[in-house]
Protein backbone atom coordinates (compact mmCIF):
# COMPACT_ATOMS: atom_id res chain seq x y z
CA UNK A 1 0.00 0.00 0.00
CA UNK A 2 1.05 3.61 -0.53
CA UNK A 3 1.64 4.20 3.21
CA UNK A 4 4.41 1.59 3.28
CA UNK A 5 6.59 3.71 0.99
CA UNK A 6 8.73 6.33 2.67
CA UNK A 7 9.10 8.04 -0.70
CA UNK A 8 5.45 9.03 -0.86
CA UNK A 9 4.94 10.81 2.47
CA UNK A 10 1.65 12.48 3.27
CA UNK A 11 1.68 16.29 3.36
CA UNK A 12 -1.33 18.42 4.32
CA UNK A 13 -1.56 22.13 3.50
CA UNK A 14 -4.35 24.64 4.03
CA UNK A 15 -5.37 27.70 2.03
CA UNK A 16 -6.79 30.86 3.56
CA UNK A 17 -10.52 30.21 3.02
CA UNK A 18 -11.07 28.17 6.19
CA UNK A 19 -7.88 28.01 8.29
CA UNK A 20 -9.65 26.83 11.45
CA UNK A 21 -11.01 23.72 9.71
CA UNK A 22 -7.69 23.03 7.94
CA UNK A 23 -5.87 23.08 11.29
CA UNK A 24 -8.48 20.81 12.89
CA UNK A 25 -8.20 18.29 10.04
CA UNK A 26 -4.40 18.21 10.33
CA UNK A 27 -4.65 17.83 14.10
CA UNK A 28 -7.20 15.01 13.77
CA UNK A 29 -4.88 13.30 11.30
CA UNK A 30 -2.06 13.56 13.83
CA UNK A 31 0.14 16.11 12.08
CA UNK A 32 0.46 19.84 11.48
CA UNK A 33 -0.17 21.87 8.35
CA UNK A 34 2.79 22.30 6.01
CA UNK A 35 4.60 25.61 5.71
CA UNK A 36 2.97 27.74 3.04
CA UNK A 37 3.21 31.40 2.01
CA UNK A 38 0.19 33.10 0.46
CA UNK A 39 -0.05 36.85 0.00
CA UNK A 40 -1.78 39.43 -2.15
CA UNK A 41 -0.01 41.94 -4.35
CA UNK A 42 -1.20 45.56 -4.15
CA UNK A 43 -3.55 45.04 -7.10
CA UNK A 44 -5.13 41.93 -5.50
CA UNK A 45 -3.19 39.32 -7.49
CA UNK A 46 -2.47 36.21 -5.39
CA UNK A 47 1.01 34.78 -4.82
CA UNK A 48 1.59 31.25 -3.41
CA UNK A 49 4.73 29.35 -2.45
CA UNK A 50 5.34 26.03 -0.68
CA UNK A 51 8.06 26.77 1.88
CA UNK A 52 9.22 23.16 2.16
CA UNK A 53 10.05 20.38 -0.27
CA UNK A 54 7.00 18.44 -1.48
CA UNK A 55 8.84 16.38 -4.10
CA UNK A 56 7.31 12.89 -4.22
CA UNK A 57 4.69 13.74 -1.57
CA UNK A 58 1.08 12.59 -1.48
CA UNK A 59 -0.24 16.13 -1.12
CA UNK A 60 -3.62 17.25 0.25
CA UNK A 61 -4.64 20.91 -0.15
CA UNK A 62 -7.58 21.98 2.05
CA UNK A 63 -9.56 24.88 0.63
CA UNK A 64 -13.29 25.62 0.69
CA UNK A 65 -14.40 27.62 -2.35
CA UNK A 66 -17.18 29.80 -0.99
CA UNK A 67 -17.21 33.44 -2.18
CA UNK A 68 -15.10 35.46 -2.87
CA UNK A 69 -13.90 33.93 -6.12
CA UNK A 70 -10.35 34.50 -4.82
CA UNK A 71 -10.76 31.23 -2.91
CA UNK A 72 -11.05 29.40 -6.22
CA UNK A 73 -8.06 31.19 -7.74
CA UNK A 74 -5.96 30.49 -4.66
CA UNK A 75 -6.75 26.77 -4.88
CA UNK A 76 -5.88 26.63 -8.59
CA UNK A 77 -2.55 28.36 -7.97
CA UNK A 78 -1.74 25.98 -5.11
CA UNK A 79 -2.43 22.96 -7.30
CA UNK A 80 -0.30 24.38 -10.11
CA UNK A 81 2.57 25.16 -7.74
CA UNK A 82 2.37 21.65 -6.23
CA UNK A 83 2.56 19.95 -9.63
CA UNK A 84 5.49 22.13 -10.67
CA UNK A 85 7.22 21.23 -7.39
CA UNK A 86 6.99 17.52 -8.31
CA UNK A 87 4.38 16.35 -5.81
CA UNK A 88 3.56 12.71 -6.57
CA UNK A 89 -0.21 13.14 -6.23
CA UNK A 90 -2.29 16.24 -5.50
CA UNK A 91 -5.70 15.90 -3.88
CA UNK A 92 -7.88 18.99 -3.58
CA UNK A 93 -9.83 18.75 -0.32
CA UNK A 94 -12.81 21.04 -0.93
CA UNK A 95 -15.17 20.90 2.09
CA UNK A 96 -17.57 23.30 0.34
CA UNK A 97 -17.55 23.20 -3.47
CA UNK A 98 -18.57 26.66 -4.69
CA UNK A 99 -20.60 27.21 -7.87
CA UNK A 100 -22.17 23.76 -7.49
CA UNK A 101 -25.67 25.28 -7.64
CA UNK A 102 -25.08 26.14 -11.33
CA UNK A 103 -24.83 22.52 -12.46
CA UNK A 104 -27.22 22.50 -15.43
CA UNK A 105 -28.47 24.74 -18.21
CA UNK A 106 -31.94 25.49 -16.86
CA UNK A 107 -32.33 28.73 -18.85
CA UNK A 108 -31.03 29.99 -22.19
CA UNK A 109 -27.61 31.68 -22.33
CA UNK A 110 -26.37 30.68 -18.87
CA UNK A 111 -23.12 29.09 -17.75
CA UNK A 112 -22.84 25.58 -16.36
CA UNK A 113 -20.45 26.91 -13.75
CA UNK A 114 -19.89 23.64 -11.88
CA UNK A 115 -18.55 22.04 -15.06
CA UNK A 116 -16.28 25.04 -15.66
CA UNK A 117 -14.86 24.71 -12.12
CA UNK A 118 -14.22 21.00 -12.73
CA UNK A 119 -12.42 21.80 -15.98
CA UNK A 120 -10.21 24.39 -14.29
CA UNK A 121 -9.24 22.01 -11.50
CA UNK A 122 -8.32 19.33 -14.02
CA UNK A 123 -6.35 21.82 -16.15
CA UNK A 124 -4.44 22.95 -13.06
CA UNK A 125 -3.29 19.35 -12.63
CA UNK A 126 -5.33 17.97 -9.73
CA UNK A 127 -5.22 14.18 -9.40
CA UNK A 128 -8.15 13.66 -7.05
CA UNK A 129 -11.02 15.55 -5.41
CA UNK A 130 -12.30 15.08 -1.86
CA UNK A 131 -15.44 17.09 -1.14
CA UNK A 132 -18.63 17.09 0.93
CA UNK A 133 -22.33 17.28 0.08
CA UNK A 134 -22.30 18.49 -3.50
CA UNK A 135 -25.49 20.35 -4.36
CA UNK A 136 -26.06 17.76 -7.10
CA UNK A 137 -24.34 14.37 -6.92
CA UNK A 138 -24.01 14.19 -10.70
CA UNK A 139 -21.32 16.90 -10.54
CA UNK A 140 -18.93 14.03 -9.81
CA UNK A 141 -19.38 13.07 -13.46
CA UNK A 142 -17.99 16.45 -14.57
CA UNK A 143 -14.51 15.29 -13.56
CA UNK A 144 -12.07 13.03 -15.39
CA UNK A 145 -10.28 12.32 -12.10
CA UNK A 146 -11.56 10.36 -9.07
CA UNK A 147 -13.98 12.17 -6.75
CA UNK A 148 -14.59 11.09 -3.15
CA UNK A 149 -17.91 12.49 -1.96
CA UNK A 150 -18.56 12.71 1.79
CA UNK A 151 -21.93 13.44 3.40
CA UNK A 152 -22.72 15.93 6.13
CA UNK A 153 -25.41 13.58 7.42
CA UNK A 154 -22.62 11.32 8.70
CA UNK A 155 -21.81 13.79 11.48
CA UNK A 156 -25.12 15.66 11.75
CA UNK A 157 -27.25 12.56 12.39
CA UNK A 158 -24.88 11.47 15.15
CA UNK A 159 -25.31 14.93 16.67
CA UNK A 160 -29.11 14.86 16.35
CA UNK A 161 -29.31 11.49 18.15
CA UNK A 162 -28.57 13.28 21.43
CA UNK A 163 -32.08 14.75 21.32
CA UNK A 164 -35.27 12.96 22.37
CA UNK A 165 -36.53 11.43 19.11
CA UNK A 166 -40.01 10.51 20.38
CA UNK A 167 -42.70 12.28 18.30
CA UNK A 168 -39.98 13.51 15.96
CA UNK A 169 -40.32 14.19 12.22
CA UNK A 170 -37.73 14.97 9.53
CA UNK A 171 -38.92 17.50 6.93
CA UNK A 172 -37.76 18.38 3.42
CA UNK A 173 -38.31 22.12 2.76
CA UNK A 174 -39.00 21.44 -0.94
CA UNK A 175 -39.28 18.56 -3.40
CA UNK A 176 -35.62 18.89 -4.38
CA UNK A 177 -34.50 18.05 -0.85
CA UNK A 178 -36.72 15.00 -0.46
CA UNK A 179 -34.03 12.40 -1.17
CA UNK A 180 -31.66 13.88 1.42
CA UNK A 181 -34.41 14.23 4.03
CA UNK A 182 -35.47 10.62 3.44
CA UNK A 183 -31.89 9.48 4.10
CA UNK A 184 -31.87 11.37 7.42
CA UNK A 185 -35.27 9.92 8.38
CA UNK A 186 -34.08 6.39 7.66
CA UNK A 187 -30.85 6.83 9.63
CA UNK A 188 -32.74 8.31 12.60
CA UNK A 189 -35.69 5.89 12.34
CA UNK A 190 -38.34 8.62 12.30
CA UNK A 191 -41.19 9.78 10.04
CA UNK A 192 -40.79 12.02 7.00
CA UNK A 193 -42.74 15.12 5.92
CA UNK A 194 -42.52 17.54 3.00
CA UNK A 195 -43.39 21.15 2.23
CA UNK A 196 -44.99 21.78 -1.14
CA UNK A 197 -44.50 25.41 -2.20
CA UNK A 198 -46.87 26.83 -4.77
CA UNK A 199 -47.67 30.26 -6.17
CA UNK A 200 -51.34 30.25 -7.27
CA UNK A 201 -50.82 33.04 -9.77
CA UNK A 202 -48.41 35.83 -10.65
CA UNK A 203 -47.71 38.34 -7.86
CA UNK A 204 -49.48 36.23 -5.22
CA UNK A 205 -47.66 34.92 -2.19
CA UNK A 206 -46.56 31.31 -2.05
CA UNK A 207 -48.83 28.81 -0.32
CA UNK A 208 -46.88 26.46 1.97
CA UNK A 209 -48.63 23.09 2.08
CA UNK A 210 -47.25 20.68 4.66
CA UNK A 211 -47.52 17.07 3.52
CA UNK A 212 -47.30 14.78 6.54
CA UNK A 213 -48.30 14.85 10.19
CA UNK A 214 -46.35 17.49 12.16
CA UNK A 215 -48.98 18.65 14.66
CA UNK A 216 -47.79 18.21 18.22
CA UNK A 217 -44.37 16.94 17.07
CA UNK A 218 -40.80 18.16 17.04
CA UNK A 219 -39.50 18.75 13.51
CA UNK A 220 -36.02 18.69 11.99
CA UNK A 221 -35.72 20.55 8.66
CA UNK A 222 -33.00 19.15 6.39
CA UNK A 223 -31.11 20.93 3.59
CA UNK A 224 -27.63 20.87 2.05
CA UNK A 225 -27.09 24.65 1.98
CA UNK A 226 -28.52 27.55 3.97
CA UNK A 227 -27.69 30.79 2.15
CA UNK A 228 -30.07 33.69 2.82
CA UNK A 229 -32.30 31.40 4.97
CA UNK A 230 -35.48 32.48 3.20
CA UNK A 231 -36.67 28.95 2.37
CA UNK A 232 -35.64 27.66 5.79
CA UNK A 233 -37.41 30.33 7.85
CA UNK A 234 -40.57 30.25 5.71
CA UNK A 235 -40.68 26.50 6.25
CA UNK A 236 -40.29 27.01 10.01
CA UNK A 237 -43.19 29.46 10.07
CA UNK A 238 -45.40 27.10 8.06
CA UNK A 239 -44.61 24.29 10.49
CA UNK A 240 -45.47 26.46 13.48
CA UNK A 241 -48.77 27.38 11.78
CA UNK A 242 -49.47 23.65 11.39
CA UNK A 243 -48.99 22.95 15.09
CA UNK A 244 -45.37 21.78 15.24
CA UNK A 245 -43.68 22.09 18.63
CA UNK A 246 -39.89 22.43 18.70
CA UNK A 247 -38.48 23.26 15.23
CA UNK A 248 -34.82 22.65 14.42
CA UNK A 249 -32.79 22.50 11.21
CA UNK A 250 -29.66 20.71 10.04
CA UNK A 251 -27.80 22.01 6.99
CA UNK A 252 -24.34 20.91 5.89
CA UNK A 253 -23.09 24.21 4.47
CA UNK A 254 -23.86 27.43 6.33
CA UNK A 255 -23.20 30.25 3.87
CA UNK A 256 -25.50 32.59 5.84
CA UNK A 257 -25.47 35.49 3.41
CA UNK A 258 -27.28 38.84 3.52
CA UNK A 259 -30.26 38.78 5.89
CA UNK A 260 -29.71 35.15 6.97
CA UNK A 261 -28.76 35.84 10.59
CA UNK A 262 -31.66 38.22 11.22
CA UNK A 263 -34.13 35.84 9.57
CA UNK A 264 -32.95 32.88 11.64
CA UNK A 265 -32.88 34.77 14.92
CA UNK A 266 -36.38 36.19 14.34
CA UNK A 267 -37.92 32.91 13.15
CA UNK A 268 -39.56 30.01 15.04
CA UNK A 269 -36.33 28.02 14.62
CA UNK A 270 -34.96 27.05 18.01
CA UNK A 271 -31.71 25.65 16.68
CA UNK A 272 -29.80 25.55 13.39
CA UNK A 273 -27.06 22.92 13.20
CA UNK A 274 -24.42 23.40 10.51
CA UNK A 275 -20.95 22.02 9.88
CA UNK A 276 -17.72 24.02 9.72
CA UNK A 277 -17.17 23.56 5.97
CA UNK A 278 -17.68 27.34 5.72
CA UNK A 279 -16.51 29.63 8.57
CA UNK A 280 -19.20 31.53 10.46
CA UNK A 281 -19.38 35.27 9.81
CA UNK A 282 -20.42 35.81 13.42
CA UNK A 283 -21.62 33.65 16.32
CA UNK A 284 -25.30 33.32 17.16
CA UNK A 285 -27.15 31.71 20.05
CA UNK A 286 -29.42 30.00 17.50
CA UNK A 287 -26.59 28.42 15.50
CA UNK A 288 -24.62 25.35 16.53
CA UNK A 289 -21.53 24.24 14.59
CA UNK A 290 -20.60 20.56 14.29
CA UNK A 291 -17.07 19.88 13.04
CA UNK A 292 -16.37 17.60 10.08
CA UNK A 293 -12.62 17.58 10.78
CA UNK A 294 -12.47 13.98 12.05
CA UNK A 295 -14.38 12.71 9.02
CA UNK A 296 -12.09 14.52 6.58
CA UNK A 297 -8.99 13.33 8.47
CA UNK A 298 -10.21 9.73 8.22
CA UNK A 299 -10.95 10.18 4.51
CA UNK A 300 -7.44 11.56 3.89
CA UNK A 301 -5.95 8.56 5.71
CA UNK A 302 -8.06 6.14 3.65
CA UNK A 303 -7.01 7.83 0.39
CA UNK A 304 -3.36 7.85 1.41
CA UNK A 305 -3.43 4.14 2.30
CA UNK A 306 -5.58 3.17 -0.72
CA UNK A 307 -8.55 2.06 1.36
CA UNK A 308 -12.24 2.50 0.59
CA UNK A 309 -13.67 5.92 1.50
CA UNK A 310 -17.30 4.77 1.22
CA UNK A 311 -16.91 2.71 4.41
CA UNK A 312 -16.79 5.99 6.35
CA UNK A 313 -20.46 6.78 5.76
CA UNK A 314 -22.16 3.40 5.69
CA UNK A 315 -23.87 2.17 8.83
Amino acid sequence: MRASSNEHRVAIFGGRSNPALANKIAEAYGTTLGDLSIRDFADGEIYVRFEESIRGADLFIIQSTHPKADNWMELLLLIDAAKRASAERVTAVIPYFGYARQERKDQPRVSIAAKLMANMLTSAGVDRILTMELHAAQIQGFFDVPVDHLYGSTVLTDHVRQFDLDDFVVLAPDVGGLKMARAYAQRLGVDLALIDKRRPRQNEARVMNVIGDVEGKDVLIIDDIVDTAGTLTRAAKALKDHGALKIMAACTHGLLSGPAYDRIENSPLERLMITDTVPLKRPSDCIEVVSVSNLFAKAIRHIYTDRSVSTLFTD
